[in-house]
């Protein structure tokens, strides 16, 4: 059975804190596990966020400046390098769906999961598609900056930047795939997240780029280009968290991604 066939409901754009965020995708896998509910889901970090990769070393962060800025930390479950989620700047994607729906090899899986990102791009005129090379890392605690992957880094334009970054983890018996996309770029300020970089913003903007700079495009315009092409991709009906999951979830937060046992020391006072 084609995953289309299945039933999927779409939760459009949301505007919430990123340790809220992290805990909604966690409940949604438990939704998929136990009942079989799908979730694809499009979602604003309120206020801004750096989200650290699940093995990132609390030192990397300029704790200073995200505090004086306003800006929220907590940690993903997906590995890789922090990520600064700009309220205006980001806009950031979920899948979610049983293990045993999905294909098991993990290539197959990303190509599977990444076709609805793609569909996004190409509604925009944004010519993306997967890295085709390794490229080396510049600065390895940023996300953005780390060495290009094939199986994962989706790049754009002519000069090959990154513009999207996508991360799978398992739990509860159900595949969450989450990514972020770029629609706008603040070098300066996404580098400041971090504790000394070893870089500077030219040479970010040289490896990164941004959906309002491949295309004559608004955010707005950028995100119902995402919630579309998840709809389609799934043939998902309009839906929003019950009453029960948003509960659950901000207990999750509170446990959890925004406690310092998990922010800074990795370990899951909920496990």
């Amino acid at each position: 059975m084609a995953l289309s066939d299945r039933e999927w409901r779409l939760i459009r754009e949301e505007s919430r804190r990123g340790p809220l965020n992290m805990a909604l995708d966690e409940i949604a896998a438990e939704t998929a596990a136990e009942e079989g509910v799908r979730t694809v889901r499009v979602y604003q970090w309120n206020p801004s966020t750096l989200s650290l990769g699940y093995r990132q070393d609390p030192d990397t962060v300029a704790w200073d400046y995200c505090e004086r800025e306003g800006i929220t930390v907590t940690r993903r479950p997906t590995g890789g390098g922090g990520i600064y989620h700009d309220r205006h700047g980001d806009i950031s994607y979920s899948i979610v769906a049983p293990a045993d729906e999905l294909p098991g090899d993990l290539m197959e899986t990303y190509e599977t999961l990444c076709e609805p990102v793609f569909d996004a791009f190409e509604r925009l005129g944004i010519d993306a598609r997967f890295t085709d090379e390794k490229l080396p890392e510049i600065h390895q605690p940023a996300c953005y900056l780390r060495e290009l992957h094939p199986a994962h880094d989706i790049v754009a334009g002519a000069e090959g930047r990154k513009i999207s970054g996508n991360a799978q983890y398992r739990r509860k018996d159900a595949v969450i795939q989450h990514g972020s996309l770029t629609f706008d770029l603040d070098a300066e300020r996404h580098l400041a997240t971090f504790a000394a970089p070893d870089t500077t913003p030219a040479r970010f903007r040289e490896r990164v780029t941004a959906m309002n700079r491949e295309a004559d495009v608004t955010r707005r315009e950028a995100v119902e280009a995402v919630e579309e092409a998840l709809r389609e991709w799934a043939d998902a009906e309009g839906g929003a968290w019950s009453d029960e999951e948003l509960a659950r979830a901000e207990a999750r937060a509170e446990a959890k991604f925004e406690s310092e046992a998990w922010v800074r020391d990795r370990e899951d006072p909920t496990a």
